[in-house]
Formats: C-alpha cells, structure tokens, sequence
C-alpha cells in the first residue's frame, strides 16, 4: 500500500473537491482519494506508488492544478 500527500491549487468549492476526486479516482492503480477544501490537500492511496505526472494530469483534467511541495 502506497499513500502520496499533494497540494492542490484553485479548489474553491464543494463542486471542486468532488471533480479532483472523480478525476484521480479514475487513474489506473489509484485505490482511495482524501481532499481536504481548507487546506487544498489531496491523499492519494494506491498499491502501488503512482507517477505524479498522471495525478496532475488528473487534477488539471478537473481544472485546478498540483503545486509543488518545498
């Protein structure tokens, strides 16, 4: 079991957090999706780990954007 922690630019809402999470929960391995609105953290669990070029693709998909972590 993999868990990766991402920051997620431009969730504004409800309707934001809900299409992050249909968008990642579509990538091939990806098993569980946690997003937090007040914080803009996105929690991905897999079984294995997932490249991070497919999440951000996923998270554009739904119009927002993956920030990079310092």
């Amino acid at each position: 079991m993999s868990t990766a922690t991402y920051t997620v630019n431009g969730m504004t809402c409800g309707h934001c957090v809900s299409s992050v999470k249909e968008e990642v929960s579509e990538v091939p391995g990806v098993t569980g999706v946690e997003v937090d609105l007040a914080t803009g953290l996105l929690t991905v669990s897999s079984d294995e780990p997932v490249a991070r070029d497919l999440i951000a693709s996923a998270v554009k998909e739904a119009g927002d954007e993956l920030v990079d972590r310092p």
